[in-house]
């Protein structure tokens, strides 16, 4: 058993993966651990009489929960999720499918599954889109000497995308987006021609204009798209009374100032519909100011430039593929949550990677910064090796 000082003698000599990357996940996870505390208050009176401490201790154990998913999963030596890619890619096209059949329906939307027993649900389109980017990563790594070729190499890679973005689509546009747009920069990484990544975003383009003409001649068919619609009115109509949401995180933002009101002191975590989850992000700047909302910024940014520096190093293109797919689907999915709370984009539902309250989500992104984790360690052993050879 590992004492104090040999953890911090193997997290110096980054044995535990890329150090940087662990010091912004721990910085996140207290500064999330610290903003739910704060936005929850009202939330805890309602449903809790006015238990202020258990949505913290709950978020905390899942929180720490996630640490123990994202710390195993960086153990296990990244070439066996190749293998494992497979195995979840084929579990989670059935549970999709359940999911639209019979999953949890909460706004007209099917998109979770409820585990019994440990009465939790989770939303299989999380499972699906680590499982179809570690897949991805695997066919491109396998590929790469007939990839230019349509039906060897690009015909393997479409059918699983197509299939995964459709049945996540007619419940959650924003991840089927964001899913969709992951999978193109991995192909474009991937060295796809190029005129096949523009016919596939055609296709995507004709897919969306397709359901909403759908939505148009039969309401009742694709309810979410109605959804959508009110949304991007709300967002396109600024003199809307029914953006409310998107009123209320300004206000937070306008009075959040330069350096904050200090953790505690948010007022708008009271008109917030969500300030612990989707609109987290705007009590951060309330309570640290801009400069905290910069710093977030900025942790995002680092994660993403330390996977850009693992996929490079990387021995192998499957790390690569894996390190740049995993980090750049949350890091594009932080910015989208982001652009919601600062109103340059309409409400999608998209939660902040690691700071908002949540449950299984929370645990999906913690093993996919996990996986990347173990990218980085293999690097790390590697370097390491070949500088011991050179002494």
């Amino acid at each position: 058993m590992l004492n104090i000082k040999d953890i911090r003698t193997n997290f110096s000599n980054n044995q535990y993966g890329d150090k940087i990357i662990w010091i912004v996940v721990i910085a996140l996870s207290i500064l999330s651990l610290l903003t739910v505390w704060s936005s929850t208050g009202s939330l805890a009176y309602r449903e809790q009489g006015g238990n202020i401490s258990f949505y913290f201790l709950k978020h905390g154990g899942l929180m720490l929960f996630g640490l123990g998913i994202m710390f195993v999963a960086h153990l296990v030596p990244y070439k066996y999720y190749s293998r494992i890619s497979q195995i979840m890619l084929f579990i989670s096209i059935p549970l999709l499918l359940f999911t639209l059949a019979f999953g949890t329906n909460l706004n007209d939307a099917s998109r979770w599954i409820n585990i019994p027993v440990i009465n939790l649900s989770f939303q299989t389109s999380d499972l699906a889109k680590i499982a179809l980017i570690m897949y991805l990563a695997r066919m491109l790594s396998k590929k790469e000497k007939n990839i230019k070729d349509f039906k060897t190499g690009f015909l393997p890679l479409i059918i699983p995308i197509l299939l995964t973005v459709i049945l996540i689509f007619p419940a959650n546009f924003s991840t089927a987006a964001i899913l969709f747009t992951t999978s193109i920069i991995l192909l474009f990484i991937g060295n796809i021609n190029m005129k096949y990544i523009m016919g596939l975003v055609a296709l995507g383009v004709a897919m969306v204009l397709l359901a909403w003409l759908i939505s148009t001649t039969y309401p009742n068919l694709l309810p979410r798209i109605e959804t959508w619609k009110s949304r991007i009115e709300n967002f396109t109509n600024k003199d809307s009374g029914s953006n409310y949401q998107a009123d209320q995180s300004k206000i937070a933002i306008a009075t959040g100032g330069l350096f904050g009101k200090l953790p505690g002191n948010s007022l708008q975590r009271n008109f917030l519909p969500h300030p612990y989850s989707d609109f987290i992000y705007a009590i951060i700047i309330e309570e640290y100011g801009l400069i905290g909302g910069f710093m977030v910024l900025i942790a995002y940014l680092t994660l993403l430039y330390r996977a850009i520096q693992i996929a490079i190093r990387s021995p192998g293109s499957f790390g690569g593929f894996l390190a740049i797919g995993l980090m750049f689907s949350l890091v594009f999915q932080a910015f989208i949550n982001m652009g919601v709370t600062v109103n340059i984009l309409p409400v999608t539902g998209q939660p902040l990677p690691m700071l908002s309250m949540g449950g299984t989500s929370l645990w999906f992104t913690s093993f996919a910064i996990g996986i990347v984790l173990s990218v980085s360690k293999e690097v790390n052993k590697i370097e390491t090796a070949e500088e011991n050879n050179h002494e």
